[in-house]
């Protein structure tokens, strides 16, 4: 039995995000087979009774990585604990979420420098998780081949990787977001007949997730506003406009949304905003009181390279899926009629195939059975496999022995830096362990 750590820095609580879902379905799929442990440095208020959570430290986490046989990891990590690079554990990197291009998003708005430096942070990152892990996660053969440059870039895309499989699968391989193993069941209405405003008979449109500056609830909106002229009963409802941390502000395409939303007197009657996050496991009451599940985005780099999981419960709902074409799934949308893939900012073309999926019944029809389908190739344990089997026989990336770059990870600091740090740490120890405890890792600081 292998031993797993898992780790996010996402709040693991009654409502999650993207990265901290992800974690929680690995931890739980994993821990069928393995000694399994998830570890987050934000809040955390779940348990669960196949696997050990809790939230870490700097301290607990170097004893929770050297106790592990595998280290699962997604986020700014390795920069901020650059010891990760001589562990002897092996580490999957999971590269599903590119945040560098997501940075560029994010700061627009912000100064030259901070935007700069922004994106510097997270190429940093990422080149020092490329030039360390020894096996990498992406989310679409899309994503593969981006993330294989920047393997190469880093150097690790060299004889001893290829001629351990020349496929280079065993370096990177795809690991989609995943769909629970049950299918969605309702404990109570959540929508119809319950938001003020939405009746029971009315046709509901559900935009699952957050509302990014990258994503373009606008063109959706403009759509709702002419459907609503021939289909009189569309709803359109945002499930979440706050995010479940609270250290992420509210974004400005949010903000933007609710006063275009209020401009075309939509607000409370045929647009609606829940002001919360709905929480995992009460997902389903909302997904399966919609007709349709909507997903929108610019025409950025982003996007082409993302992999909308907010579109993965829409599958796993039945919803007809109606999306901005350009990205995987507006590619598998489009090929396997799952709903309908439109054109970027195109609110007529938008507005089209929406009321199209709400008024024809039986395209609608084929539409479902459609997704029924799909929805299979998606479930966790399927998805999950490859991580499953290096799980299994865990071992180091080929390439492992070679001399590590130290400028990747930042280098060796300078004294003033280095003394800075080590004020930090010894401030951390002692209020997490106690003085004594500062008197012990300075003589292991001077033995060394």
């Amino acid at each position: 039995m292998t031993r797993v750590l898992v780790v996010t820095l996402d709040t693991v609580a009654e409502r999650m995000a993207g990265p901290a879902i992800r974690a929680w379905e690995t931890a739980s799929y994993l821990a069928a087979e393995h000694d399994v442990e998830l570890v987050t440095f934000g809040a955390c208020e779940r348990t669960a009774p196949a696997f050990a959570v809790r939230r870490t430290g700097p301290a607990q986490f170097r004893e929770e990585v050297a106790a592990a046989d595998v280290v699962v990891l997604q986020g700014y990590l390795m920069r901020a604990f650059p010891w990760l690079r001589t562990v002897p554990q092996a580490l999957v990197v999971d590269l599903y979420d590119p945040f560098h291009l997501e940075s560029l998003e994010v700061t627009r708005g912000e100064s030259e420098e901070r935007r700069a430096a922004s994106t510097a942070k997270a190429v940093t990152e990422l080149t020092a998780q490329a030039r360390r892990g020894d096996f990498f996660l992406c989310a679409s053969e899309k994503q593969r081949d981006f993330w294989l440059g920047h393997l190469a870039a880093a150097g690790r895309v060299n004889p001893a990787t290829y001629d351990d499989d020349p496929s280079l699968r065993r370096l990177l391989d795809v690991v989609p977001f995943g769909i629970v193993q049950d299918a969605p069941v309702s404990t109570g209405g959540a929508l119809k007949g319950v938001v003020p405003g939405i009746g029971v008979d009315d046709h509901v449109i559900v935009w699952g997730g957050g509302v990014y500056n990258w994503f373009d609830p606008y063109t959706v909106i403009r759509a709702v506003d002419r459907v609503r002229e021939t289909v009189p009963t569309v709803r359109l409802y945002f499930l979440g406009m706050a995010h479940p941390n609270p250290d992420v502000p509210e974004t400005v395409a949010a903000r933007r949304a609710r006063a275009l939303a209020d401009e075309l007197g939509l607000t409370g009657r045929h647009v609606f905003f829940n002001d919360d996050w709905v929480p995992y496991d009460r997902r389903a009451d909302y997904l399966l009181d919609a007709d349709i599940g909507v997903s929108a985005h610019f025409d950025h780099v982003e996007t082409a390279f993302s992999f909308r999981t907010r579109i993965l419960d829409y599958l796993w709902a039945g919803l007809p899926v109606v999306c901005t074409a350009g990205d995987a799934f507006g590619e598998l949308v489009a090929a396997e009629n799952l709903g309908r893939a439109v054109p970027p900012e195109d609110p007529d073309a938008m507005a089209a195939v929406l009321e199209e999926l709400l008024t024809d019944h039986a395209e609608r029809a084929v539409v479902v059975g459609n997704v029924h389908g799909a929805a299979q190739r998606f479930r966790w344990p399927v998805v999950l496999e490859p991580l499953s089997r290096f799980c299994a026989a865990p071992r180091r990336a080929a390439d492992a022995d070679r001399p590590l770059d130290l400028a990747a990870f930042g280098g060796e600091p300078g004294p003033l830096r280095r003394l800075r740090e080590d004020g930090a740490a010894a401030a951390r120890l002692l209020r997490d362990e106690g003085a004594a405890a500062v008197v012990r890792r300075v003589r292991v600081r001077l033995g060394r």
